[in-house]
């Protein structure tokens, strides 16, 4: 058998058994067994969203140049004018806003004619757009997803380059408002941040996950919340936190660069691979003592857990005995 993912070399290997993934099943139960998606995280984890999707046609996403017009023209609007961060704004370090009218109230938005005109913009769009546009048309304040973190949120780009070796995620805070192109983790712990971003998880995105055209797709109901958790103990989260925290600051010590930049594969910053590593190797470790030669590995491994976390979840139900009619 050939074998081969994305970036890793293709090497030769016989096998009893090929798993739907194209990986080694020979340890499996059943050679035939796919990840299922699942609505909630069967993993233990808190659970991933979809950030805010306004149904707007744009009209309530806002440039540089539109939010310093509200400040000059319409300064009461400013408190519902949130930074909004999707996939490519965290990746590459740009910049756009969100008007959010339904915080405002009818007094407000008297005085208010450039917000007002907006509201205006949205109603005609859903009037004239689709099913759950026009159902949405009477409420034109109103947005299609709006979920406003009260507190530091995990945030995972939607797509990401398949040159990079990793998913660059990270944290931020409110006023930041994630967009619908962004998975986020509310109130997340101390591990959730170095294991998701480590070698091990990204084995898993790459074979398990899809793609939009060629470039990662992460899904919570497929990536997150099916993902083989490690057990850690207090001393595990305490080394993790340590060697997360090396990612973050190897990564502050090149202001100006965006995420594309440094996780560029070519120009990658030797500080940044160095953490990187440190954390791959601690991570590996906490499924396994021996070393992983590969992402083939990675996955295999985990997909054996995969079948242990899901033996009772995915067995199916036996069917209910007939019971015998009886005698007249």
């Amino acid at each position: 058998m050939l074998s081969h993912r994305d970036d890793e070399e293709t090497d030769e290997s016989l096998h009893r058994a090929i798993s739907p993934y194209l990986f080694a099943a020979d340890n499996l139960s059943d050679p035939h067994l796919v990840v299922s998606k699942e609505s909630t995280p069967i993993n233990g984890l808190p659970a991933i969203r979809k950030g805010v999707e306004p149904l707007d046609d744009g009209h309530y996403i806002l440039s540089a140049d539109e939010v310093a017009r509200f400040k000059s023209e319409e300064p009461a609007a400013n408190k519902v004018i949130f930074p909004l961060v999707g996939g490519r704004e965290y990746i590459n370090g740009q910049a756009r806003w969100l008007l959010v009218p339904s915080l405002l109230t009818p007094q407000e938005l008297r005085d208010l004619p450039l917000v007002r005109e907006r509201i205006r913009r949205v109603r005609e769009y859903r009037t004239n757009g689709g099913p759950l546009a026009r159902s949405l048309a009477d409420r034109p304040m109103e947005f299609h997803v709006f979920r406003q973190p009260k507190s530091r949120f995990l945030v995972i780009p939607e797509v990401s380059s398949i040159k990079r070796e990793y998913i660059p995620i990270g944290w931020l805070s409110p006023p930041h408002l994630p967009s619908g192109k962004t998975r986020f983790v509310a109130a997340s712990g101390s591990a959730e941040f170095p294991i998701l971003t480590s070698r091990m998880h990204m084995s898993w995105v790459r074979y398990i996950g899809g793609r939009v055209k060629s470039d990662y797709s992460y899904s919570g109901n497929i990536n997150y919340n099916t993902f083989p958790w490690p057990a850690l103990t207090d001393a595990d989260k305490t080394r993790l936190e340590t060697l997360a925290q090396a990612v973050l600051d190897a990564r502050a010590a090149h202001p100006g660069a965006s995420l594309a930049d440094l996780y560029d594969p070519d120009v990658m910053p030797a500080n940044l691979r160095k953490a990187h590593r440190a954390l791959d190797l601690a991570v590996d470790r906490l499924y396994r003592k021996a070393p992983f030669e590969s992402d083939r590995e990675r996955v295999e491994h985990l997909f054996m857990l995969y079948e242990k976390m899901t033996a009772g979840l995915l067995a199916k139900p036996d069917k209910p005995k007939r019971r015998k009619k009886a005698d007249a």
